[in-house]
Parts: structure tokens; C-alpha cells; sequence
């Protein structure tokens, strides 16, 4: 068995998980991120009960379901005509379902507390302001290359950098993400900010054409996390550019004024332009990997991004732990995931499509077979997510 470690490119969500996984199973790494300072922007991430699964594989679970703010349910509203589609309720009959809660957080904190955990690992070494280049490999190493450093050499790299991962670009060369041209604006307002009519304890989305809106508390019912989507159809990349309140307002005149109101209240807006890739079956090359949205970016439609970045951690670790072989780990690693990832991947686009922006007749037929389905039906339709941790499909 080598000495090296195993590097980790990227100190976001799955990089850490990556390592606090390994750190479970004895195995070292070291992660590297090109950031000097380890943090976490945006706001909050809605987690699902197979996000637990794996808090309690990475062994943050205590301190996550304390973190967390536990929700009563998901409600769909339709936001042209302000009326209830369904609702998806979280209490205990869901949770006996799962085996565990649905949840939403900040995303910084659910950030802290993997950091938290690495850097009191002894088996974790984290290296910031560390700009990742390329790679190369021998046969029996790999080796990260750093943009004005020495070459770091380990027994793997995983490439966790997210959806422009140089890593990515070196092993797939299949060029820049695709734009969407879904445009989504983003705010954090306190909860007396919140009209009070809508100050609900629920994952709420009001769908509506070619737009929608969700919103939920955060941080203990301190804040309400705000997210509006509008198709804008630009072409161009852009993450967290501030916008003003007018130019989130366009395109919603067509909205239910309940519904509407929530532009209003947001402050401090900022856009990002939704981006994701195909999927693809060639996440390894040798001693390197992929990882997270390295390998399977995906729209926001699903949330579950950061669960699937997760869940990738979790089945990294776990063959890592059952083959001796290191190749023969990473190769193991792919064929566990890529269905399942490419599954959400193409399934979060279709959501787009027919749940969150339809019109007309399609947006009837959503109303339709959705209104129609009870609590049960829920939890049977999303077993197949929800009921594992990245190991058990």
C-alpha cells in the first residue's frame, strides 16, 4: 500500500466530503483549493433525505441535523393563477419512509461544518490560494500541477473543482458548459422583510411560464431564502453579478400580485446564468477522477447538486475502503455513479421543462396529475432518490 495521499482538487462541498469520507476509512489527503481563503458563497441548498444518509456516512450527521431548519413541506403553486397544486408533507409518516428529514440550510454552513470536520482531522491537509494547472501520471502516482508551485504527487487525484474543472478540460476536452439561458436571481431577506401572508414553514415554488419563483426560512426563521428564475435566453456565463430589483421585476407581470410580491420585498439581488453539461460515461483516466459538478453539472431543478456531489464522496470512500487496487477503486467509483448522476442530470432538465415553466396545456397536465397524488405516491415516486446514500441503486 502507497504512502501518498490522495489529492483532492477543489475545497468546496465534494472536495470535502471527498476527504472527510476517506478520513473515515484511514486514508489521507490532501486538498487543494485556488481560493486563499476556504468559504462558501450563495445561499441556501435544499437537502433531502439522502443528503442525511450521507452527513452520517461522512460522520457530520449530529451536527448537521442541528444546522438544519426542518420544513413541514413541499408546496407547488401554480403562479399564474395563485391557486395550490399540491403539497408534499415532511412530517413523520415521510420520515419513516426515508429513514431520515428533508431540510434546507445555508450553504456556507453545511460548507463550515465539512471544513470544520477536515481540519480537525489529522488525515486531512488543506492548502488554499493553490491554482490547479493540469496532470500528469506514471502508471503507479499521479501527479497535480499548481500554477507557480512544485507538482504535488499522490496515489490519486480527484478532480472536485466544479463546472469549469481544469481537470475536466484536460481528461474530456468537450469545451465550455451549456448555457441555459434560464436566468436566476437570488436574495437572503430578513423574515420580518417576508410579507406575512407567505411567511410559510415550507419549500415553496410557484411555477409559472418560462418562470418560477421558491422561496423558504433559513438560519432558525432569522432569514428567507429568495430564488427567481426567468428564461432571459443570454448566452453569456455569469455568476453572482448584483442586479437591481427592476430588472428581476421583468418578465413576472403575467404573476399572481401574491406571488409577485416577493420580488418587491427581495434586496441585494444577484443573477447567475444556469449552466449544466451532458452526461458523460469517461470520468476516469487512470489514477484521476472526476467528482461533484466536475463530472455531472447539473440545473438546479432537482436540487440536488450538492446531495449528488455528496453521495459521489460517499461511494468514493466506500470503494476506496473495498479494493486494494487504486485504479480498480476509481474505475469501481464510476460504474456505481453514472447512471444514477446522469439519471438527475437529465431528469433536473425535464423538471424545468414540465414541472417548474410550462403553460397552457402542459401546465394543466401538471396540475392535473400532480394534484391528484397523495402523500404516499410522493414518497413511492421518490424512493429511488431519496432512499439512498449513493451505494444502495
Amino acid at each position: 500500500m502507497t504512502d501518498l495521499p490522495v489529492l483532492i482538487a477543489g475545497g468546496g462541498i465534494g472536495g470535502l466530503a471527498s476527504a472527510a469520507g476517506l478520513a473515515q476509512k484511514g486514508v489521507r489527503s490532501v486538498v487543494v483549493e485556488q481560493a486563499p481563503h476556504l468559504g462558501e458563497i450563495g445561499a441556501g441548498i435544499q437537502i433531502g433525505p439522502n443528503a442525511f444518509h450521507c452527513f452520517d456516512y461522512l460522520g457530520v450527521g449530529e451536527v448537521m441535523r442541528k444546522e438544519a431548519v426542518y420544513i413541514d413541506a413541499l408546496r407547488l403553486m401554480d403562479a399564474k393563477t395563485g391557486q395550490d397544486i399540491t403539497q408534499i408533507p415532511l412530517g413523520d409518516d415521510f420520515r419513516a419512509f426515508f429513514k431520515n428529514p428533508y431540510a434546507v440550510i445555508h450553504r456556507a454552513d453545511l460548507h463550515k461544518t465539512l471544513l470544520d470536520f477536515c481540519a480537525a482531522s489529522p488525515l486531512v491537509d488543506i492548502r488554499t490560494d493553490h491554482r490547479v494547472e493540469g496532470y500528469s501520471q506514471d502508471g503507479a502516482s499521479a501527479v497535480l500541477h499548481v500554477k507557480g508551485r512544485d507538482p504535488i504527487k499522490g496515489r490519486v487525484l480527484i478532480g472536485a473543482e466544479g463546472l469549469n474543472s481544469p481537470i475536466r478540460a484536460q481528461m474530456v476536452g468537450d469545451g465550455a458548459p451549456r448555457i441555459s439561458g434560464h436566468t436566476t436571481y437570488r436574495s437572503v431577506i430578513p423574515t420580518e422583510q417576508m410579507p406575512e401572508d407567505l411567511r410559510w414553514n415550507a419549500a415553496t415554488l410557484w411555477a409559472g411560464p418560462k418562470c418560477h419563483i421558491v422561496h423558504y426560512p433559513l438560519k432558525g426563521w432569522k432569514v428567507f431564502n429568495l430564488v427567481v428564475t426567468y428564461h432571459r435566453d443570454l448566452q453569456e456565463a455569469i455568476a453572482g453579478k448584483p442586479v437591481s430589483r427592476d430588472e428581476v421585476m421583468q418578465g413576472f407581470e403575467h404573476i399572481a400580485p401574491q406571488a409577485r410580491q416577493i420580488i418587491e420585498h427581495g434586496d441585494n439581488w444577484k443573477l447567475w446564468v444556469l449552466c449544466d453539461r451532458e452526461p458523460i460515461s469517461n470520468w476516469v483516466d487512470g489514477r484521476v477522477a472526476l467528482l461533484g459538478d466536475a463530472a455531472h453539472p447539473m440545473l438546479q431543478y432537482f436540487a440536488q447538486g450538492a446531495c449528488m456531489a455528496m453521495e459521489d464522496a460517499v461511494c468514493l470512500s466506500h470503494c476506496f475502503d473495498n479494493y486494494d487496487d487504486d485504479e480498480t477503486a476509481l474505475r469501481k467509483y464510476q460504474e456505481q455513479r453514472l447512471v444514477r448522476t446522469a439519471r438527475v442530470q437529465m431528469n433536473s432538465r425535464l423538471i424545468g421543462e414540465y414541472i417548474y415553466h410550462p403553460d397552457d396545456a402542459k401546465a394543466a397536465v401538471r396540475n392535473h396529475v400532480m394534484s391528484n397524488m397523495s402523500p404516499d405516491d410522493w414518497c413511492q415516486q421518490l424512493n429511488w432518490l431519496y432512499g439512498s446514500n449513493g451505494l444502495m441503486n
